[in-house]
């Protein structure tokens, strides 16, 4: 005779794995509505690195940031140009938004959000990257990414972009309907309104000396 199991017999099904929350801290910024974490965002989740441990930038990146942005300072019209850092919150279009390590912008344009506290819709002329603190998890690679914020940036009306690669040392330039083009960071690039930047020699000027170079 065939018994019949009692249904609070039966085996359960596993549950399912219930997934971690991720903090809005750990956020760096958001496409169409999908969060792009901070890399090694998972660590803080496990408790193996704090909080401040992803946010922070290394201090190569941080070096180059500030060596540009001083050149940048001197270079510029600053009764014409504003130049903004500190991861600059840029709100390309609804529910999106992209974090910008230096910004150049109209300073007329930008002034009105200097009495809120939130994110400039207005874009910036010039936008400048150094590497990057992304989680690259879902793009496969860094160049994967680059594109991507790269054209969301052209496309939300930013006038050039400007990439620094410390693994490579490479520069890329981008501008909306012109040829996108790589060059080593020893070769000058113009930034904006004419001003050009040689990257190595202002590494070199800074007292700067990186590995694999003499001292």
């Amino acid at each position: 005779m065939t018994g019949v199991v009692s249904p609070s017999l039966k085996e359960k099904p596993p549950s399912r794995r219930k997934r971690r929350r991720v903090p809005k801290a750990l956020i760096y910024e958001m496409r169409h509505g999908r969060p792009i974490y901070y890399r090694d965002y998972e660590k803080v989740l496990t408790g193996e690195l704090p909080l401040e441990a992803v946010m922070g930038s290394s201090a190569i990146q941080w070096k180059i940031i500030m060596v540009i942005l001083q050149f940048l300072l001197q270079a510029l019209d600053l009764r014409q140009y504003e130049v903004a850092t500190n991861e600059v919150g840029f709100r390309i279009a609804p529910r999106s938004w992209r974090s910008l390590d230096i910004a150049i912008f109209d300073k007329e344009a930008v002034r009105p959000y200097w009495r809120e506290d939130k994110w400039v819709d207005v874009p910036p002329l010039v936008a400048i990257e150094v590497d990057t603190k992304a989680s690259l998890q879902h793009y496969g690679d860094f160049f994967s990414y680059v594109l991507e914020k790269t054209q969301d940036l052209l496309d939300a009306g930013v006038r050039r972009v400007i990439w620094v690669s410390t693994k490579d040392r490479k520069v890329l330039v981008a501008e909306p309907e012109k040829r996108w083009y790589i060059t080593s960071w020893d070769d000058p690039v113009e930034v904006w309104d004419g001003v050009e930047m040689n990257l190595q020699l202002l590494l070199e000027q800074a007292g700067v000396v990186l590995e694999g170079e003499a001292g």
